[in-house]
């Protein structure tokens, strides 16, 4: 596939002061590089500001501190609704790679928009080429068809977040319709609070197995909240807990739908010895089952919580699915909100996260126009 490419350099590349070792050829900066065919293409060859951006060099390697917005332009004839881009430094060790995604977007044929990348990359010294190159791992429309490599499983993630969004818009304009613009306020103003209210723990999650050794481990079995809609089942789940570590979840699973399910992800909270509560990740599978079909999920995977947390419980839930046809199912407004604790524990969507700013920044009048808008 032919690419068209854009070079942009010599702003960004004054903050590089641990590149001119490696000579002129070194400069190249930034390369923009999208399909021909893209249905987004850069607004202008100075759309990048790279004022904020700086380097470090870090042993063998450049540490890339990025701070940029690009101006992006839809030239396609749908509105897009998301957008995913790969950054990377270099793709041969970790650290070198990044992704920028916005969802929520509702951006109209030959509409700008922005996209801010605030990353850290690694870079080894003495590479040829680009400093950074950024790519297209996929955009989101309006109809939830979906253009691009899909690399980083862009499409899931954006597809769920599009059909979070559609359902949160629905819930949120039925009761400007059914109850009035009081109602709508009380329900911004609660999620306002319940944002400000919600748990947070430092957790650090290790692919390919545990973080640390301890000579005592324990398992500690799942509870699980159900959804009655929900076409997986969770049967049973245990995990490894040492300390304030767990790892190595396993979730015993059945399909009760109708339809094959490649993938499920089940959403993860811990209880601590004082009782608390944190929704601490995902434990996503790929599957092939079958309806009415079991398996277990398994994940090498460690969660590694504050050193003065002791795990002593752990509740687990479905937060999406997909079948084998492409199409998805999430938890509606009122499941999610049948249990306390979800409503309590969970971050909004994006797109409730977007409605709540613009009440905030612009007041009970903008809110209602924007949801009158779809």
């Amino acid at each position: 596939m032919r690419s068209n490419t854009l070079r942009l350099a010599p702003c960004f590349i004054a903050t590089l002061t641990a590149l001119w070792a490696q000579g002129p050829d070194a400069r190249g900066s930034l390369k923009i590089d999208f399909p021909k065919d893209s249905p987004v293409a850069v607004a202008s060859p100075l759309s990048a500001d790279w004022g904020q951006s700086n380097a470090m060099a870090r042993g063998g390697a450049l540490l890339l501190d990025l701070h940029t917005s690009l101006s992006l332009r839809n030239v396609s004839q749908r509105r897009i609704r998301g957008i995913t881009l790969v950054v990377l430094a270099q793709d041969v060790t970790p650290g070198g790679k990044g992704s920028v995604s916005v969802p929520s977007l509702d951006i109209a044929p030959n509409e700008t928009f922005p996209v801010r990348i605030d990353l850290r990359l690694l870079k080894p010294l003495g590479r040829e080429g680009a400093v950074v190159q950024v790519g297209l791992d996929g955009v989101l429309f309006d109809d939830l068809s979906f253009y691009g490599p899909n690399r980083l499983n862009s499409r899931r993630s954006m597809t769920v977040w599009e059909l979070e969004a559609q359902r949160d818009r629905r819930y949120f304009k039925s009761i400007l319709e059914r109850a009035g613009a009081e109602a709508l306020q009380k329900e911004m103003l609660a999620s306002l609070s319940r944002e400000a209210d919600r748990p947070r723990i430092g957790v650090q999650l290790v692919r390919g197995g545990r973080a640390t050794n301890y000579d005592a481990d324990q398992d500690v079995r799942f509870a699980f909240l159900r959804f009655p809609d929900a076409p997986i089942e969770p049967m049973d789940g245990l995990a490894h807990i040492a300390g304030n570590e767990a790892h190595a979840p396993r979730i015993q699973i059945q399909n009760r739908s109708t339809r094959p399910v490649r993938f499920a992800e089940i959403g993860w909270i811990v209880q601590d010895q004082q009782g608390r509560e944190y929704l601490a990740g995902t434990v996503p599978a790929e599957l092939n089952l079958a309806p009415g079909q079991r398996s277990e999920i398994l994940q090498d995977t460690a969660l590694r919580f504050p050193q003065q947390t002791e795990i002593k419980g752990m509740t687990g839930f479905v937060t999406s699915v997909e079948y084998a046809d492409g199409r998805f199912w999430i938890p509606s407004r009122a499941e999610l909100a049948s249990d306390g604790r979800l409503q309590r524990l969970v971050a909004p969507s994006p797109e409730e996260q977007r409605l709540v700013q613009i009440y905030r920044k612009r007041g009970l009048k903008a809110l209602i126009e924007e949801l009158n808008r779809f």
